[in-house]
């Protein structure tokens, strides 16, 4: 699991905040980025597991303050921990 985003990417894009009453089905299911595309998960306020099924199953809990570098074309889903707000953002290479 990646701990930092590359050098060389530029942040094109972004989702608005999300809370566990507003987070999209499609975020709390396996999903993944298109090729070339990282993102960055930021946890304004609680908690929030970021999750990679396996096997083996990679789990990285974040709490307010922190963040998680999703990978493209990395399947993963989230699981907040009760309350919590988080926003993802998007990156890939300058063209």
């Amino acid at each position: 699991m990646q701990t930092k985003l590359p050098d060389g990417l530029i942040r094109y894009g972004g989702t608005a905040d999300f809370t566990e009453e507003t987070v999209p089905a499609k975020l709390t299911s396996v999903h993944d980025t298109k090729p070339g595309v990282w993102g960055k998960l930021i946890v304004k306020e609680g908690v929030l597991d970021y999750i990679i099924p396996g096997p083996p199953e990679e789990q990285l809990r974040v709490c307010a303050g922190g963040f998680a570098v999703i990978e493209p074309q990395v399947k993963h889903y989230v699981r907040p921990v009760g309350a919590v707000r988080f926003h993802v953002d998007f990156y890939r290479r300058q063209k």
